[in-house]
């Protein structure tokens, strides 16, 4: 199935949000849409923090994917971080995940990102094993977060 990716803009907030609600559903995540449209505002506005996608049949948004950017002494320079990636459930099993990593691959070699993080839920074993498959290794490690109280409610 052929798809393509377009660089999401300010015009795109709603079908995002509409994208963020569906996941964040689909994970369990808390969704608050004030702080979701500011955050995403933000990201959108600002090339240094990151970049989102929607992904694409044709012309119609099927889902989006975000990475963010840092810097790392161990993988020596810039990295990124998956923040977040869905595709709609009619959507899924059609290869469009795999294509979706490609891209991704292709633009943090251009963005010259030494390496891509991820985070998946551990109930989701389906998607730990699509990444398995598309190169994403288990580094034996906990991911750990200190979150800050004043700005976001942890997830249970």
């Amino acid at each position: 199935m052929e798809i393509n990716f377009k660089v999401a803009e300010t015009s795109d907030i709603e079908t995002l949000v509409n994208f963020i609600r569906g996941f964040y559903e689909f994970d369990g995540h808390i969704f608050d849409e004030n702080s979701i449209r500011t955050t995403l505002l933000k990201l959108l506005l600002d090339a240094n923090l990151g970049r989102v996608w929607l992904i694409r049949k044709g012309e119609e948004a099927i889902g989006y994917i975000v990475i963010t950017f840092g810097y790392s002494l161990e993988y020596r320079g810039r990295d990124a971080f998956i923040d977040e990636f869905y595709i709609r459930a009619s959507d899924r099993g059609q290869g469009i995940g795999k294509q979706t990593i490609q891209f991704l691959e292709k633009i943090c070699s251009e963005l010259e990102i030494n390496a891509l993080h991820l985070e998946v839920e551990r109930h989701n074993t389906k998607a730990q094993n699509f990444y398995r498959q598309v190169g994403f290794v288990d580094q034996n490690r906990y991911l750990m977060t200190k979150l800050s109280v004043q700005q976001y409610e942890p997830i249970a």
